[in-house]
C-alpha cells in the first residue's frame, strides 16, 4: 500500500488556507483603518492642548491666531501620513477637526465638544464651535 496524499486531498488543504488567509486579510484592512482612525483623533485631542498653550503664551489671552499657518495645526498627521485638517479660532475658542477613513470628521474645540460631524469646518460665526 502506497504512503502518501490524493490530488483531492491537496486541493481541498490549499483552498482551506486560501480561505483563511483572505479572512486574515480582511481583518488587518479593518483594523490599519481603526488605528488611523484612532491616531488622527489622538491628534486632534493634542491640538486643543497646544491651543491652550497658544492662548496662554503666544496668544496674548486669545486664541486669534492659532489658526494660522505658523501656529502648528496644519501639522496634523497620522501614521500613514497627513490627514485633511480645518481649524477655526475666535477671540475666546478655537476648534480643529480632521478627517477620518470613512469620510467624516473629528472634531475638538476648546469649550470641550470632541465629537465626529459629517462636515470638517468647525463654525467660525460662533467663535470656532464644534458643531
Amino acid at each position: 500500500m502506497r504512503k502518501g496524499f490524493t490530488l483531492i486531498e491537496l486541493l481541498v488543504v490549499i483552498a482551506i488556507i486560501g480561505i483563511l488567509s483572505s479572512v486574515v486579510l480582511a481583518s488587518l484592512n479593518s483594523a490599519r483603518s481603526k488605528g488611523s482612525d484612532a491616531a488622527v483623533k489622538a491628534n486632534i485631542s493634542n491640538m486643543r492642548a497646544e491651543a491652550e498653550l497658544w492662548y496662554d503664551s503666544g496668544g496674548n489671552g486669545e486664541y486669534r491666531g492659532f489658526c494660522d499657518n505658523d501656529a502648528g495645526w496644519n501639522k496634523v498627521t497620522t501614521s500613514l501620513g497627513s490627514t485633511k485638517t480645518s481649524c477655526a479660532a475666535e477671540a475666546t475658542t478655537s476648534a480643529v477637526a480632521g478627517q477620518l477613513n470613512d469620510g467624516t470628521w473629528f472634531c475638538n474645540d476648546t469649550v470641550g465638544n470632541a465629537a465626529t460631524t459629517s462636515t470638517g469646518k468647525p463654525d467660525n460665526t460662533a467663535g470656532g464651535i464644534c458643531h
